[in-house]
């Protein structure tokens, strides 16, 4: 995610370099075509390109805002994740009776481990939608045991299966919680799964091809018909005025070309990029929350952005 309050302008030329010269030769062509050439019977009425552009903009917009709600339901989705996971951390450690005899060693054990596999599974779940499986033994599997990391690396779903080994774990747990705090975390764990299954509806269904194709065929038209409409305008200016066209019309067709770009870009969060969800702070204030609640004292620092980029 990219956090800076103004976007520099070298992302936004990283971005749009190679668009900007193909306009500059696009144009260029067809003023030495209109000009010294006298070609004209390429001349278009200004009005119709008018017509056009307005009715481009619109459904540009409409599909920038649906490739935003798409990023915003995302972010949503692992704001719940954050506090569901802060939620599950203080019913583990702070549903047992502090009048009652002391946790023993295995009781304290089994808290810790109900923990970790769930920091396993909020890192598993991020590999998951990255489809990053390669980094599973650097960043899941530290917090499982060697023989349940090692099952797990064989089933297609790791983060839904750590949730039913959470279920497992909490039928085994006698002596630890009643029955009624028993329901009261088998219920956090229905709710992390419906925040996983959200997030992976979002990540297997693609934006609609449809929408995403008209918009990127719409805006090339009206970017390859722009010139031919601005030539003889600026050439009602005055003699030679029609170079005018260049400038002006590169500048339209970057406005509209960026403005797809932007949709496009929002299209699909989860694809580890610069201006999608931060998974990886996300899931690193997770562990450090829950590490603490733990009461470690050695816990990893959060993560900071590179060239203004939180991933």
């Amino acid at each position: 995610m990219y956090i800076r309050k103004h976007i520099h302008w070298r992302v936004i030329w990283a971005y749009s370099w190679k668009d900007v010269l193909i306009f500059l030769g696009y144009d260029t062509l067809l003023a030495v075509l209109h000009g010294p050439l006298q070609v004209r019977w390429l001349d278009i009425p200004w009005q119709l390109i008018s017509i056009l552009g307005v009715a481009v903009s619109f459904y540009v917009g409409f599909k920038n805002s649906s490739s935003y709600n798409r990023f915003s339901e995302a972010r949503q989705l692992w704001g719940g994740i954050v506090n569901r996971s802060r939620s599950w951390a203080m019913l583990v450690l702070g549903n047992t009776d502090p009048l009652g005899p002391a946790l023993t060693p295995a009781q304290v054990a089994a808290q810790q481990r109900l923990i970790y596999r769930h920091l396993a599974w909020v890192n598993a779940l991020r590999l998951h939608l990255r489809r990053q499986p390669e980094r599973w033994e650097a960043e899941v599997a530290p917090f499982l045991g060697p023989d349940e990391s090692v099952y797990l690396r064989a089933v297609a779903n790791r983060p839904a299966q750590l949730l039913l080994r959470q279920t497992h774990d909490l039928r085994q747990a006698a002596g630890l919680y009643t029955e009624l705090q028993q329901r009261t975390l088998t219920e956090d764990l229905r709710e992390l799964t419906n925040l996983q299954g959200g997030c992976e509806r979002i990540k297997n269904t693609p934006f609609p091809r449809q929408y995403a194709f008209s918009s990127a065929a719409f805006v090339w038209l009206f970017i390859a018909l722009l010139p031919l409409g601005l030539l003889a305008e600026f050439e009602k200016l005055g003699h030679g005025q029609y170079w005018m066209t260049i400038p002006f019309s590169v500048l339209v067709s970057w406005v509209f070309v960026t403005m797809e770009l932007v949709g496009h870009i929002s299209e699909d969060p989860f694809e580890n990029r610069m201006n999608d969800v931060p998974m990886t702070a996300l899931c690193r204030t997770i562990e450090i929350d829950l590490r603490q609640m733990l009461g470690e004292q050695q816990v990893p620092a959060p993560v900071q952005p590179v060239e203004d980029v939180l991933l």
